[in-house]
């Protein structure tokens, strides 16, 4: 199964973002097979405010295990998490 998720950072969390990313990347590289492809959204000033993660796994349940231990879900940098089933139709 394909996931789209798109989480926005919660207001003013931008510092905390970057004192959690090097975790956040880690994390990433672990599950690496499952990601599609995965980048930050910008603002217009071109700070990061959100992820998006193309990501695979065998259920639904699989990815809700991920994000319990994703590091910017544990220290609340992403606010705001929507998830889509998806068909990727080309990688």
């Amino acid at each position: 199964m394909q996931f789209v998720v798109k989480a926005l950072d919660g207001e003013g969390k931008l510092d905390k973002r970057m004192e959690v990313r090097p975790r956040h990347l880690e994390g990433m590289q672990r599950i690496r097979e499952h990601v599609i492809c995965a980048g930050g959204l910008l603002d217009d000033e071109g700070k990061m405010k959100g992820s998006v993660l193309v990501m695979e796994f065998e259920s639904r349940k699989e990815l809700d295990e991920y994000l319990a231990q994703e590091p910017y879900v544990l220290e609340h940098v992403w606010e705001k998490i929507e998830i889509e089933r998806m068909n990727v139709v080309i990688r």
